[in-house]
């Protein structure tokens, strides 16, 4: 947000690697510890945003809904917007939460803003649209001004196409930890980067490279994977273990889609209600909808405000990532052999090519 102009007057953490990147990279912001503890903000606060853990809401994680012990600190949101009636207000979260329970958490959100006389807008943002990763978050905004939050997160769209690629030629992203029900197969980019275990051991994607190595990318790749800097969460490692880091890049907001709502904040668009149509009531959420004051409506809107430039995954890459081990190739083999899924021909054989190399050279060091 600060790239297109926001200042940070206060920061809430609660998770100490955490902390300590925010302390050194936003210095001069206050950071606030956990946020039940936070009481009141300034009258002078406009904006308040947050991401309320999504582990209790995400298809990977144990989904008891936005009652769960974890998600339901949304409602801190609430209890400080009853103090102080901040003007704008952004969420964002896992694009499941607008099926969980049959729309219950959603419900649940629209209804605690729409009695607080808010209107809102939201919509689901692939980060595809400006990295190579394809990670898709439910923004949502809403609004006690006379702006139209539609205009801010509603107004922009590209459309967006798969791109043709070919092993050989182009690098491909998919879950080593999979193989079974799913594979996060991800054509020129890498799937949704992940927070890892509850223990704090990473659990990074698999990269099939052009000339078949598959490797796990570096943690500096993966932080400009989200969109930072290289080296931007180093901080950490000050008061946890090195993989903490993976952690904080697998939480975070990916830096170009907070800049372009940033930017729409500052300069809203203009939306066409001719996007507008009725919202259907099975429960389950469309995957862009907003509020007028008056009624709810479906938009008919991509994922994709924008579609950046950008290289190759293969060369997007800066470090040699980490060759997959010998054991996560074999395990992944062993499940993709046993699973009734489709693969892209070739895609098994070049596993097993990858772990006969690697089998070959454990062998040959273990000799020497």
């Amino acid at each position: 947000m600060s790239a297109s102009g926001h200042h940070a007057a206060l920061l809430s953490e609660i998770f100490e690697p955490a902390r300590a990147v925010l302390a050194e990279r936003f210095p001069d912001s206050e950071c606030a510890g956990d946020v039940r503890g936070v009481m009141h903000l300034s009258r002078s606060i406009d904006l308040i945003t947050a991401g309320f853990p999504c582990q209790d809401l995400s298809q990977a994680g144990n989904t008891r809904g936005i009652t769960g012990e974890r998600s339901g600190l949304v409602g801190q949101i609430f209890r400080l917007l009853d103090d102080h009636r901040t003007p704008w207000v952004i969420l964002e979260n896992v694009s499941f939460m607008l099926q969980l329970d049959r729309g219950q958490g959603m419900k649940t959100i629209v209804e605690a803003f729409e009695e607080r006389g808010y209107r809102w807008a939201y919509r689901v943002v692939n980060t595809l649209a400006f990295l190579p990763q394809r990670r898709e978050r439910v923004i949502f905004v809403a609004t006690t001004t006379d702006v139209d939050p539609a205009d801010v997160v509603l107004s922009d769209e590209v459309a967006h196409q798969t791109p043709a690629t070919e092993l050989h030629t182009h690098a491909h992203g998919f879950y080593w930890t999979e193989g079974v029900r799913g594979l996060g197969w991800a054509p020129d980019a890498i799937p949704t980067l992940k927070n890892g275990s509850t223990i704090g051991i990473p659990s990074p994607p698999a990269i099939l490279m052009p000339d078949g190595e598959i490797v796990t990318p570096d943690i500096r790749d993966a932080e400009r994977l989200q969109g930072f800097d290289e080296g931007w969460t180093a901080a950490a490692e000050s008061v946890a273990r090195a993989s903490s880091r993976w952690s904080l890049v697998g939480n975070a907001v990916s830096v170009p889609v907070a800049a372009w709502l940033g930017k729409r904040l500052a300069t809203p668009g203009s939306y066409d209600v001719g996007r507008d149509c009725p919202i259907a009531e099975n429960g389950r959420w469309p995957r862009a909808a907003r509020f007028d004051g008056t009624r709810r409506h479906q938009v008919e809107i991509t994922a994709f405000p924008a579609f950046e430039a950008r290289p190759p995954l293969a060369d997007f890459m800066r470090y040699p990532g980490k060759p997959l081990s010998i054991r996560a190739s074999q395990g992944f083999l062993t499940r993709t052999e046993r699973s009734s899924l489709r693969f892209v021909p070739g895609f098994q054989d070049r596993v097993r090519d990858h772990l006969s190399r690697m089998t070959v050279s454990t062998n040959k060091l273990a000799a020497e």
